[in-house]
């Protein structure tokens, strides 16, 4: 006996972000939060207008468990009403302000809001007015922070309580909400820190749409931490290489669409990096030669990712690419504080070198998507979360990603992945873009076709079979090329290809 089970219950011990924000804030009220266009705020100056802002979301009404939409671009107010709502136990959705009015309809409605922040000129695009108060960005909102106390109100959140509501989508549907836990998060910023070696004085470049956890989270976990948030509204060439040339950057989020161009206008502009830990994200996507070039400009490894919205940064992130290197093998390495397997479709875990679909459990997993009882029963199931992202574990302990597994082809009864045509594509140096698509088939059920973009008129449609011919299996090669320009593929916020808009571009010109 250790005398465990006669220690007191301590259900406060684990914190909050509120509150270890306000903490550190109230320390380090001196050092510089957040750079924002020419502003230059500290931690004491946001603490103030936090605790201003928390008392203002109770004025309205705001309690634990309720919900503040937030429709906004990128600006230093956006950390403000998430971490006020998080001193309330309140969780902030954050809506993407790209959508369709039609689809941002449904994801206000999805959480029934307590209250609606917006950008003045983005309201509009929210079309009928919400039925929940609305107070805008800008006067508004600046009044009613005057008008509170300082001292603001005591967190009363707790560790598990909903922090922010991201949005996800999948390959045909509505979003869903997945909901993000101060515990998820803390966690988060922890996985940061410790994987990626981040310190207390690195900046973070919140570029990225701060309704992307790319942004969120990891904006948030360098204010937890200590550091510099550099803000832009999105992807703009002379702000983004001024943070990179004056500001120690722990992770340099790229994604793919952007590359290329930032290597481009880092040779033109011949920037030269102040300093940048890590940068990169998602390697699968982005051509070989395009890392090798990036890297090299920005003098830091580019990080091989595996992650997702509702998993943060695990379950596979501890790879480095080497500088200049253009990797020829895209291995994943599993990250640490957080638990992997492979399993079939009965859940049975799958033998080394099998595909399996990746299910993961840890402290960085996000609680369920919003009012969805049965996805949440379907993806949980048995305590683990189900990704429905396909990979092999081959015999050192790596990775290799294979596929989602709502992309994969069956052609002829094989089973056809079409990362690993876009991977053998992608070798050929003239190719910026390619995304493999499935057909419908008379004779095969399915099969592959693939849309190509590339930097000039120099690949022909007989250099590609030929590529296709000499590294891939006969049932995998594509039955038919597409040529469109880089500009025209479809794409999410985050920068991956929507493949079933290409795939209904397929139906649309189907004889």
């Amino acid at each position: 006996m250790t005398g465990q089970d006669n220690l007191p219950a301590r259900a406060g011990s684990i914190a909050t972000v509120g509150a270890l924000f306000s903490t550190y804030a109230a320390l380090n009220s001196g050092s510089i939060a957040i750079e924002y266009r020419d502003r230059r705020i500290s931690y004491g100056e946001l603490l103030d207008r936090v605790s201003r802002a928390s008392a203002m979301l109770a004025a309205q009404g705001l309690q634990r468990g309720d919900r503040v939409a937030l429709l906004s671009r990128n600006r230093p107010e956006y950390f403000e009403i998430e971490l006020a709502a998080a001193n309330l136990g309140g969780i902030t959705a954050c809506l993407n302000w790209r959508l369709s009015p039609r689809e941002l309809a449904y994801c206000v409605e999805l959480v029934s809001p307590k209250l609606l922040v917006v950008e003045p000129d983005l309201a509009a695009s929210l079309g009928s007015r919400p039925s929940c108060p609305q107070i805008e960005l800008g006067p508004q909102y600046e009044r009613l922070l005057a008008q509170q106390d300082a001292r603001g109100i005591p967190p009363t959140a707790q560790p598990e309580d909903g922090l922010v509501i991201l949005y996800t989508s999948g390959t045909t549907g509505l979003p869903k909400g997945a909901v993000i836990s101060h515990r998820a998060m803390i966690m988060r910023a922890l996985v940061f820190t410790s994987e990626l070696g981040i310190t207390t004085s690195e900046s973070f470049v919140a570029w990225a749409p701060l309704f992307h956890m790319a942004s969120t989270d990891h904006g948030l976990a360098t204010l937890l931490r200590g550091g510099t948030v550099v803000i832009i509204d999105g992807f703009r060439i002379e702000p983004l290489l001024q943070a990179i040339s004056s500001h120690h950057i722990g992770w340099l989020v790229l994604i793919p669409g952007m590359v290329e161009a930032l290597v481009e206008s880092m040779r033109a502009e011949r920037t030269i990096a102040k300093g940048v830990r890590v940068c990169g994200a998602m390697a699968d996507l982005v051509p070989p030669h395009a890392i090798a070039a990036a890297t090299e400009l920005i003098k830091a490894p580019y990080l091989n990712s595996f992650g997702s919205t509702e998993t943060g940064l695990p379950p596979a992130t501890r790879d480095l690419i080497p500088i200049g290197v253009a990797p020829t093998r895209l291995s994943k390495r599993q990250n640490a504080f957080c638990e992997v397997k492979l399993v079939d479709p009965a859940d049975n875990e799958v033998s080394l070198g099998d595909p399996g679909e990746l299910a993961i459990r840890g402290g960085t997993v996000f609680s369920g998507y919003w009012q969805a009882d049965e996805v949440n029963a379907r993806d949980f199931r048995g305590g683990w979360f189900h990704m429905g992202d396909v990979f092999r574990r081959n015999e050192d302990g790596t990775l290799d990603f294979v596929d989602r597994a709502k992309y994969m082809i069956k052609s002829g009864g094989e089973n056809v992945y079409p990362a690993e045509i876009e991977r053998v594509l992608l070798t050929d140096k003239r190719i910026t873009e390619v995304a493999v698509v499935r057909a419908r088939d008379a004779k095969w059920g399915e099969v592959p076709v693939a849309f190509v973009a590339c930097r000039d008129d120099s690949l022909t449609e007989a250099e590609l079979v030929e590529l296709c011919r000499r590294d891939l299996a006969g049932y995998k090669r594509p039955r038919q090329f597409h040529f469109i320009d880089f500009a025209d593929f479809p794409r999410s916020t985050s920068g991956k290809v929507q493949r079933h808009e290409l795939e209904t571009r397929l139906t649309k010109v189907a004889p």
